[in-house]
C-alpha cells in the first residue's frame, strides 16, 4: 500500500504546489460572481438583452460576463451588472498569512 504525499495538507496547499492556486481562485470568484448575476436575473426576470441594454453594454461582454469559462472581464463591467440590480460590489483584500494560521 502506498502512501500519498498529500495527505494532511490542505487544498490550498495542493493547489500551491500544483502551481494551479491563483488560476483556480479566480476561476472560482468568475463563478461566484457570474453565478450570483444569473440567480439576480432569474429573480428580477430580466433577460440578457435587456440587461446588456440597461448596461450600456453589448450583449457579447454580458456573455463573457455570465459565461462559467475563463474570460478577463473588467470591475467597471461587474460593478454596471451590480448597480442595474441594485447591487453593490465589495471587494477587499485579505492576508495570506491570516489564512494560513486556520487549521
Amino acid at each position: 500500500m502506498t502512501i500519498s504525499k498529500h495527505i494532511g495538507q490542505t487544498f490550498d496547499q495542493f493547489l500551491q504546489e500544483n502551481g494551479i492556486y491563483e488560476e483556480v481562485q479566480l476561476m472560482a470568484l468568475k463563478k461566484t460572481i457570474s453565478h450570483q448575476i444569473k440567480m439576480l436575473m432569474h429573480k428580477e426576470n430580466i433577460k440578457k438583452s435587456e440587461l446588456a441594454h440597461r448596461m450600456g453594454t453589448s450583449r457579447a461582454s454580458l456573455d463573457r460576463l455570465l459565461s462559467d469559462e475563463h474570460s478577463n472581464v473588467t470591475l467597471n463591467t461587474i460593478n454596471k451588472a451590480a448597480l442595474v440590480l441594485g447591487k453593490r460590489v465589495d471587494i477587499s483584500l485579505v492576508d495570506l498569512r491570516s489564512q494560513e494560521q486556520r487549521p
